[in-house]
């Protein structure tokens, strides 16, 4: 099914507001595209169908204007010879062949008439079809130019997801690198640091255990002397 029913559609049609209704534009504008160009043969054939007509008819006028002179020197020629009811009858088909000169003129008029309808017509529609053939122009460019950004924009996400993961794994570099520094300076020893520490106190405790003992053994040792 075609996108326009007639002439007046395609002349009459808001082609911006069709393209942004339609789920697809560049397919509706190729159909648009395609339809004009039919319509445009169409109009074109008729045009010639039309001009051919004309030419028919003007020869014809040509034959009717030569017959009507033709008639014309019969009347005289018979005037000359006193031939007066031949001059009449002459003179009777030269007016009935300018009758049908004037018809024939008439529809001359009507045909010029409706050539210069077509020409207005093939002219709108070549302008319409320009239209919408540069608005193809301008989709194609605006989806190239989408596509383009599209893929600008998915090599710019892929970089940095690239570049977010990179730091990740230089940030747990860095951290293996800070807990075997650590390890490092517990190798060689039988305990760890923290146990060190612990052995420590407990030796502060034991000597301040002892120093206690001492202490009130001398007092009790003072007290009984």
């Amino acid at each position: 099914m075609g996108i326009f029913s007639r002439f007046g559609d395609i002349i009459n049609a808001n082609l911006t507001a069709l393209l942004d209704r339609a789920e697809d534009p560049a397919k509706m504008i190729r159909m648009m595209i395609q339809e004009m160009e039919e319509t445009l043969i169409e109009v074109r054939t008729t045009s010639a169908r039309v001009i051919a007509d004309r030419k028919e008819l003007e020869r014809r006028m040509d034959y009717l204007r030569q017959e009507s002179e033709n008639w014309e020197g019969k009347a005289r020629l018979a005037l000359s010879k006193n031939r007066e009811d031949l001059a009449r009858a002459a003179l009777a088909e030269k007016s009935a062949i300018e009758e049908n000169l004037q018809i024939a003129g008439k529809e001359l008029k009507a045909i010029e008439e409706q050539l210069e309808v077509l020409h207005e017509e093939i002219a709108q529609l070549q302008q319409k079809l320009d239209d919408a053939k540069a608005k193809q122009k301008s989709l194609v460019v605006r989806e190239q130019t989408a596509r383009s950004r599209m893929d600008i924009r998915r090599s710019s996400n892929r970089d940095k997801l690239e570049e977010a993961f990179n730091k990740f794994e230089a940030y747990e570099r860095k951290m293996d690198d800070l807990e075997a520094q650590v390890e490092s300076y517990d190798l060689g020893r039988t305990g760890s640091l923290m146990d060190e520490f612990s052995e420590l106190e407990r030796n502060d405790k034991v000597e301040q255990a002892l120093a206690d003992l001492k202490e009130r053994m001398n007092a009790d040792s003072g007290s009984k002397n």
